[in-house]
């Protein structure tokens, strides 16, 4: 796949975006990054550069001009959706003479490994909770439902971690069906990165949200023959997007600082790559992305981009360039 392979519209090559984009007979408006930040309400950003740091990702570079320029937009919007959500609700309860309570709004965040996608999860989060409106927003990442280490090995997966089938999907299915079926406390399994395994016997329990997010690779998978999927019960999405060549970059930059760090750690399931000197890490971050994490984001990831409701395109050096948004 060629960084070209990555844009998100035809309409963008060969010219940069500027504003938005008229006439166009695709489903998404486009706008730059200054047209869209213009779209942000006058009022300060509600966090702090100490909060953002201790939120954003290993490697990641968003910074407070990020936040006001792309993010405090996209929580109006957001904010807007749940609303308009509320009046719907309503309106549906006096039509059915229901008194049951409300479920929580779903947003799905997806996009490839190492593109900063739980960097957005988490800001958006704190943002959202920042309202009086909406206090109560959680976080689930589909991490927790993959199937643990001995399972994929059983099934000979270990080497597709992060593939839609090492997903233990039915599980997945069933947490969102419970999240949006309105029951009280839904648990999801949780996963761990250092050990790179399921933790066995903890739980990440969900206490009626009034926002939920769900992050992770392929929430945005369509159903297969009809079923049910995990995107039906989402109200937005969005999709972290970025060049190919540029998230390989990235992950290989990840993976070279993580040698220095988490790796030492005893209990990593890197643990071996500690050691490695320059030359042989850059080669066995190469080899990981070109046999399992590049495979991935052309068969089974960027394939669902144009399902978002909004697409974050980011620039070489992290910072989003263009917001695509899809139209009512």
């Amino acid at each position: 796949m060629t960084a070209a392979a990555s844009d998100p519209s035809p309409q963008y090559r060969g010219r940069k975006p500027s504003g938005l984009a008229k006439g166009s007979a695709s489903p998404f408006v486009d706008f730059d990054r200054r047209s869209w930040s213009q779209l942000a309400s006058s009022t300060r950003v509600p966090l702090t550069a100490e909060e953002l740091e201790q939120l954003r990702s290993f490697g990641d570079f968003v910074d407070l001009d990020d936040v006001r320029e792309v993010y405090l937009p996209l929580s109006r919007l957001l904010n807007l959706h749940v609303e308009e959500g509320g009046r719907l609700y309503r309106a549906y309860r006096r039509f059915l003479g229901a008194a049951s309570a409300r479920t929580p709004f779903v947003i799905g965040i997806a996009g490839s490994v190492s593109v900063g996608k739980s960097t957005t999860a988490r800001l958006l989060r704190l943002l959202l909770a920042r309202s009086p409106e909406h206090p109560n927003v959680q976080l689930v990442t589909t991490d927790g439902f993959l199937h643990p280490n001995a399972e994929l090995q059983r099934r000979g997966l270990m080497e597709r971690k992060g593939f839609p089938e090492s997903y233990d999907r039915r599980k997945l299915l069933r947490f969102v069906s419970e999240i949006k079926g309105g029951r009280p406390e839904v648990t999801a399994p949780v996963y761990s990165h250092l050990v790179y395994d399921i933790v066995p016997d903890a739980q990440l329990v969900v206490r009626r949200p009034d926002i939920l997010i769900i992050e992770g690779l392929n929430v945005l998978q369509p159903a297969v023959a009809g079923a049910l999927t995990v995107s039906d019960f989402i109200d937005f999405s969005v999709y972290v997007d970025a060049a190919t060549a540029d998230v390989r970059r990235w992950y290989v930059e990840r993976f070279l600082r993580l040698r220095g760090t988490a790796f030492r750690d005893p209990q990593s399931y890197f643990r071996r790559y500690a050691e490695l000197d320059h030359d042989d890490a850059v080669a066995r971050a190469e080899t990981i992305w070109a046999s399992i994490n590049a495979p991935n984001l052309e068969q089974n990831i960027l394939p669902t981009r144009s399902r978002a409701s909004l697409v974050l395109t980011k620039g070489a050096d992290h910072n989003v360039t263009r917001v695509r948004l899809r139209k009512l």
